[in-house]
């Protein structure tokens, strides 16, 4: 192998995997916020949604199958998989996302700390 070769083996391996960008929906209201990710092609075993800090990361490999004894002539996603990520606000409880991933549409539910959230003030008569 030249070193030319091997350079350009280095340069490959170290730069990020080219992914597509899932359109993603995001709806707040007084408790948080609802997050819808459209993901199709995409499996339950190749998702992975994870929060590190104020970064929430949404990924998954594409799994289409081509039918046995079929080849592909022409496909508009070559890409492997798809990447999102985002930058939460601190007014958003992290530990406590709940996520459903029903037939390539991901859902998320990210509340708002108790602290973030509307409360009713009660006043007292004097």
């Amino acid at each position: 192998m030249s070193d030319n070769t091997a350079a350009t083996r280095a340069t490959q391996a170290a730069r990020p995997e080219a992914l597509l960008l899932p359109p993603v929906d995001v709806i707040e209201n007084g408790t948080g916020i609802i997050l819808y990710a459209d993901l199709p092609g995409v499996s339950k075993d190749t998702l992975n949604v994870h929060v590190e800090a104020d970064t929430l990361t949404i990924e998954g490999r594409l799994s289409l199958a081509v039918p046995e004894g079929l080849e592909v002539s022409h496909a508009e996603v070559s890409l492997p998989g798809y990447r999102r990520t985002f930058t939460l606000s601190r007014e958003l409880d992290t530990t406590k996302v709940s996520a459903e991933f029903k037939q390539g549409l991901l859902t998320l539910r990210i509340p708002k700390a108790e602290s973030a959230q509307p409360r009713k003030i009660a006043v007292s008569v004097a």
